[in-house]
C-alpha cells in the first residue's frame, strides 16, 4: 500500500520530532547526573576538610558545632578512609562488609575508578586519603536513561504494532472490497448465461452441451457466492465434514491432470460440523492447487480426515518441493509467494476462512523436500 507524499513528510516529521525530543531528555539527563556528581564531590571534600580539623585537634580541644555537624550529615555516601599507616575506617558502610577485607579492598578500587579519591594534607604531609562511591540516588539516576530508553523504545514498539495493525487492516479492507465488486461483476454475465442456456435448450442442440454448459454456470455461482462472503460474517449451518470435504476432493479429481494421483481416506464415516459449504470448499481447493503447483503438476495428492477428541483434522499432503521451515508461518501472510505470476492471496484467504469464519485452525503440519502436509482443525459439534 502506497503512502500520499503528504502522509510521508507528516511521518517523517513525527520521527524527526520524536528523534528531537529523546535526544533532548538524555542530554538533560545526562547534564542534571553531571551537575548532581559535581556536588557530591564538593560534599566529599568538606566532609575531608572537616576530617582534617577533627585529625588536628588535641583532645581536650572542643570542636565547633560546624564540623561535627559536617560529619554527621552525611548518612548517604559510601566512603572508605585510609590513612598513611594503611588503616582502614568505613563510613555508610555496614558493620559485617567492613569487617571484610577482601570486600573492602574491592570496594576501594570501585570507588577510586568512580571517583577521584579526596587526599587529607596538612603542612604538606599526606595523612589520609577519602574513596568515596556513588550514592544511592546517583545510582538510581545513573541507570535513569537505560530505563527511559527502554520506556522509549517500548512505546515506539506499541506504535509500529499499531501502525502495522492499521495497515494490514487498510489491505484486508481493500481485498475484501475487491473480492465483493468481483462477485457483483460476475453476477451480471452470469444472469445473461443462464438465459442464454435456456434459450439454447429450446433449440435442436444436444443436451449434452446444455448439460455442461448448466455445470460451468453453477461453478461460476459457487465462485461468486465465496467472493461476495469476504469480508462480511458468512452464516454457519451443521454439515457432515466427510461428505463435505469429499465433494470439494471429487470435483478437484474431476479437473485435474491425470498425471496427479489423488486418494481420500477417512478415519470416521461421518461429523456433524458448524461449516459455510462454499468457504469451507474453496479452503480445500486453494490448499490442493498449492499442491499441485508445488509438484510442478505431476504427483501425489492425498486427503484424509481423522477425529482428535473435539477436534476434526483435514490433512492436505503432496509430494512437492516443500517448504522452508522458516517460511511456515509467512506463507500465510498477503502477498507472500514462490509463484513469479501469483498474488499470494490463496492461503491468506484459506487462513481468514477458517480461523476467522470458522474458528479453527490451519498450520504447516510438516514439510520436507518429499512433500508438504497441511492440517485444518475444526471443532465437531457433537
Amino acid at each position: 500500500m502506497n503512502f500520499s507524499p503528504k502522509k510521508k513528510a507528516s511521518n517523517i516529521t513525527l520521527l524527526i520530532s520524536a528523534f528531537v525530543i529523546v535526544s533532548l531528555i538524555l542530554w538533560n539527563t545526562n547534564s542534571f547526573f553531571k551537575n548532581f556528581k559535581e556536588e557530591e564531590r564538593l560534599k566529599m571534600e568538606i566532609w575531608a576538610t572537616a576530617q582534617s580539623e577533627l585529625i588536628q585537634s588535641s583532645v581536650d580541644q572542643e570542636l565547633g558545632n560546624l564540623t561535627l555537624k559536617v560529619m554527621g550529615n552525611n548518612t548517604s555516601t559510601p566512603m572508605i578512609l585510609v590513612n598513611e599507616e594503611g588503616s582502614i575506617k568505613t563510613h555508610n558502610i555496614s558493620e559485617e562488609k567492613a569487617a571484610d577485607s577482601a570486600y573492602i579492598q574491592r570496594k576501594i578500587r570501585q570507588f577510586e575508578s568512580e571517583n577521584e579519591p579526596v587526599h587529607i594534607i596538612q603542612e604538606g604531609e599526606l595523612l589520609e586519603t577519602l574513596y568515596y562511591g556513588n550514592s544511592e540516588v546517583l545510582n538510581k539516576l545513573k541507570y535513569y536513561p537505560l530505563a527511559l530508553l527502554l520506556i522509549i523504545f517500548l512505546f515506539g514498539a506499541v506504535i509500529f504494532f499499531f501502525f502495522k495493525t492499521n495497515k494490514a487492516s487498510e489491505q484486508n479492507k481493500l481485498w475484501a472490497g475487491m473480492a465483493k465488486e468481483t462477485a457483483h461483476q460476475i453476477g451480471t454475465p452470469l444472469t445473461s448465461l443462464l438465459g442464454w442456456n435456456e434459450l439454447l435448450k429450446s433449440e435442436s442442440i444436444n443436451p449434452d452441451i446444455t448439460k455442461e454448459i448448466a455445470k460451468d454456470i453453477s461453478r461460476l455461482e459457487t465462485i461468486t457466492d465465496r467472493f461476495s462472503k469476504i469480508g462480511s460474517i458468512p452464516d454457519l449451518e451443521v454439515h457432515d465434514i466427510v461428505s463435505e470435504t469429499e465433494k470439494a476432493y471429487e470435483y478437484l479429481k474431476r479437473r485435474s491432470s491425470k498425471l496427479i494421483h489423488f486418494s481420500f481416506t477417512s478415519g470416521i464415516d461421518e461429523l456433524p460440523v458448524l461449516l459455510n459449504p462454499p468457504l469451507f470448499n474453496w479452503s480445500i481447493e486453494n490448499l490442493v492447487k498449492n499442491g499441485i503447483d508445488a509438484m510442478k503438476g505431476r504427483g501425489n495428492i492425498t486427503i484424509e480426515i481423522e477425529k482428535k477428541g473435539q477436534f476434526v483434522n483435514i490433512l492436505v499432503s503432496d509430494t512437492g518441493h516443500g517448504i522452508p521451515k522458516s517460511d511456515f508461518q509467512n506463507i500465510f501472510s498477503p502477498g507472500v509467494t514462490s509463484k513469479k505470476r501469483g498474488w499470494g492471496l490463496g492461503l491468506s484467504l484459506v487462513k481468514r476462512i477458517v480461523e476467522e469464519y470458522h474458528k479453527g485452525k490451519i498450520k504447516v503440519l510438516s514439510s520436507s523436500k518429499e512433500g508438504t502436509i497441511m492440517q485444518i482443525s475444526l471443532r465437531a459439534n457433537v
